[in-house]
């Protein structure tokens, strides 16, 4: 299923993604700084949902409290929810 996270407090604006069985595919970062959205996105990719989650939460950038890898967490901890 594909969802779509307006993120907050980070550079980049939304996150969309597509959890499959439990395994996170098709990570796309709108915004942010590109080099790193995109190996997040990468490394990330055919991971467990629930693994991504223990990794990356919790992760800050500088002083705003998130980042975009805890916002990416916070996103795939919502859709497992749902």
């Amino acid at each position: 299923m594909k969802y779509t996270y307006k993120t907050q407090g980070t550079c980049s604006q939304a996150i969309e993604f597509e959890i499959e069985d439990g395994i996170v595919k098709n990570v796309q970062f709108y915004g942010g700084c590109n080099g790193n959205t995109q190996g997040v996105a990468t490394l990330v990719e055919g991971m467990k949902a629930e693994d991504v989650v223990a990794k990356l939460e919790g992760i800050s950038c500088g002083f705003k409290g998130t980042s975009c890898p805890d916002q990416l967490a916070k996103a795939i901890r919502q859709a497992m929810k749902e």
